[in-house]
């Protein structure tokens, strides 16, 4: 049995554009192109890159810890103010 049709990089990297970017399904896609769903899905896989919201997160857990180690310090100072009157 062979092993079927290769297809080019470019070829997968625009089906997957298709379902991640244009946001048509991953059977709708496969039925035009002539592909099977698990390959589709495999493609997804492989060339689909992480969105950016994740550094986003990260972002933000980083300026939260600022942010909480900033009120303790005020907090502390005004403490030390309070005692002092």
């Amino acid at each position: 049995m062979g092993k079927g049709i290769r297809y080019t990089d470019e070829f997968k990297r625009d089906a997957v554009a298709q379902v991640k970017e244009r946001g048509y399904s991953v059977k709708d896609v496969s039925e035009r192109l002539g592909i099977c769903t698990k390959s589709m899905y495999d493609w997804i896989k492989k060339f689909h890159e992480p969105e950016a919201p994740s550094a986003d997160i990260s972002d933000q857990a980083q300026e939260n810890r600022r942010l909480r180690a900033e009120i303790r310090r005020v907090t502390e100072e005004r403490d030390i103010l309070q005692g002092a009157l």
